[in-house]
C-alpha cells in the first residue's frame, strides 16, 4: 500500500453537495474564475477558513465545513508547499486542470469532521 498525506479543505454548502454526489470521493472541477484547488495541510487552518470566511460568504450558503480525506503522498511530491500568511496556513496549489487527477489519488472517501453556521 502506497504511503498517503492527510489533508483537509473547507468547503461551502454547494461544493459539499456535490462532494456527496460523487459518493465522497471526488472534488468537483473547479469554476471558470478558480484556476486552482487549494487543499490545506492542517486542520487549524481549515477551520479557521470554514469558520470565519465561508460563513459569511453567500456563495458558500453562510455554512462551513472542514473536509478531511487522505491523498497518495507519491503524487503531491510535485507540488510545493505554499505558505499563504503565517506558517501555519500552510496549502498546496493543485491548477485546475491536474483536479481530476488528484481527485484519482484520493484514499478512502472524504469526511466532513466539521460544520460552522
Amino acid at each position: 500500500m502506497s504511503k498517503t498525506t492527510t489533508l483537509f479543505r473547507p468547503v461551502g454548502q454547494k461544493e459539499l453537495d456535490l462532494i456527496h454526489e460523487s459518493g465522497d470521493t471526488a472534488f468537483p472541477p473547479r469554476l471558470f474564475h478558480q484556476p486552482i484547488f487549494y487543499p490545506v495541510l492542517n486542520e487549524e487552518y481549515a477551520t479557521q477558513i470554514a469558520r470565519d470566511w465561508n460563513t459569511k460568504d453567500a456563495a458558500s450558503g453562510y455554512v462551513g465545513y472542514v473536509t478531511r480525506f487522505q491523498v497518495e503522498t507519491s503524487f503531491l511530491e510535485r507540488y510545493p508547499v505554499q505558505v499563504a500568511g503565517n506558517s501555519r496556513h500552510q496549502e498546496y496549489w493543485i491548477p485546475a486542470e491536474d483536479l481530476a487527477e488528484f481527485n484519482r489519488h484520493i484514499v478512502g472517501t472524504i469526511e466532513v469532521i466539521a460544520e460552522f453556521r
